[in-house]
């Protein structure tokens, strides 16, 4: 029950946290304060553009301004965590990613923050059907219909107002 879908942290960063200096990104993926890679988070070893060229259209041996991943980080993370095996492999028709949203949310209606880092981030894939959204009104209008669930759809309208 997230307000919006997380955007990056490096560009949120400020001269206030110990790793600034090292980890600030301006929100491009350019190279930035002396660093051998593009990308902040891929400097101190986190793999993400190692796959995301085998899932999106982004290229990581290009500049891109803005950065793809910096207003959908975290739904980008869920899909190559869905589709980036142990063996460090992407196999993008073995994953799949829902996206369970509250309808009342604005950042969810059309036009907000969280409908437009969907829709980006579907358009980017080389595969836009390994992403899908879904509402959690859907879902327990769904499980009301199955009496084995009155329980849960009880405490969800308790608790949500769903």
């Amino acid at each position: 029950m997230e307000h919006e879908i997380g955007p990056c942290s490096r560009p949120r960063l400020t001269s206030k946290h110990s790793n600034f200096e090292r980890n600030y990104c301006n929100g491009t993926y350019t190279y930035q304060n002396g660093r051998q890679e593009r990308c902040s988070l891929t400097n101190i070893g986190v793999a993400y553009w190692q796959y995301v060229p085998d899932l999106f259209t982004w290229q990581r041996d290009v500049d891109h301004r803005p950065c793809p991943l910096k207003k959908n980080y975290q739904l980008v993370r869920n899909i190559l965590a869905a589709c980036v095996r142990d063996d460090g492999t992407a196999v993008p028709e073995a994953g799949h990613v829902v996206l369970i949203y509250d309808a009342r949310n604005p950042a969810f209606q059309e036009g907000g923050q969280g409908d437009e880092a969907y829709d980006t981030t579907r358009a980017a894939l080389h595969d836009p059907t390994r992403l899908r959204k879904c509402s959690w009104q859907r879902i327990t209008d769904h499980l009301r219909k199955k009496r084995e669930f009155a329980w849960l759809t009880e405490q969800l309208a308790q608790k949500y107002g769903l």
